[in-house]
């Protein structure tokens, strides 16, 4: 489990091809790997990856083809900036939401602009994804944690703050940006709940659904 506070910005180092799969080489920039092992968890811009080789600020890891198909990971080249954070301890911060680094799908910036000190972008997600996504929920972008302040349709919009630009890979974000998407795993969860009775995948929650199970009146 992850927070999505990024702790570093990496850099892509390689990416080789291996039968259908493929192993990443990621430069770690300033993230600490002293107390990283081989097998721990590290998500990559919100993909958890299991270290399979370690160096002094470097470390390799296999990618499915699943993880490949469903992430932007697969369109990474040398060079390209992603997002750090080691998987959370007991007595780490809990400073954004929990997160898993199951990428859900693969959304787009549709726009961004000045808003005072900070930026406004506008993502769109995937059409099946836009029911977990709520006003004031959080929402977990390239692996960073983030507060929704508005949602339309399929897009979503979110101020970004001058220290997340700065200390993430967002800063390098334009409209067409193809960016990693995990809704709150709570909206998940809660939906399966509801919907587990019927052992059908159904619309999704509405206040119908609520009405019968009880949580309305």
């Amino acid at each position: 489990m992850f927070t999505g506070i990024i702790q570093a910005v990496g850099k892509i180092r390689q990416l080789r091809t291996l039968g259908g799969d493929a192993r990443l080489t990621i430069d770690t920039g300033t993230l600490d790997l002293a107390d990283t092992k081989i097998g721990d968890s590290i998500a990559v811009s919100g993909v958890c990856l299991t270290a399979v080789e370690l160096g002094k600020s470097e470390f390799a890891a296999d990618v499915s083809a699943e993880t490949l198909s469903r992430t932007t990971l697969g369109g990474l080249a040398p060079g390209d900036l992603v997002n750090l954070e080691k998987a959370l301890t007991p007595t780490t911060h809990l400073g954004g939401h929990m997160v898993s680094g199951h990428v859900d799908g693969v959304g787009e910036v549709l726009s961004r602009e000045a808003d005072a000190r900070s930026s406004r972008f506008r993502i769109r997600v995937p059409t099946g994804l836009a029911r977990y996504i709520a006003e004031k929920g959080s929402v977990c972008v390239d692996g960073v944690s983030l507060t929704v302040n508005a949602v339309e349709d399929d897009a979503f919009n979110t101020n970004i703050v001058p220290h997340t630009m700065d200390h993430t890979s967002m800063s390098a974000y334009r409209a067409g940006t193809r960016v990693n998407i995990e809704v709150d795993v709570v909206a998940r969860y809660l939906e399966r709940l509801l919907t587990a009775a019927t052992d059908e995948p159904g619309p999704g929650v509405d206040l119908a659904l609520l009405k019968q199970k009880g949580f309305l009146k």
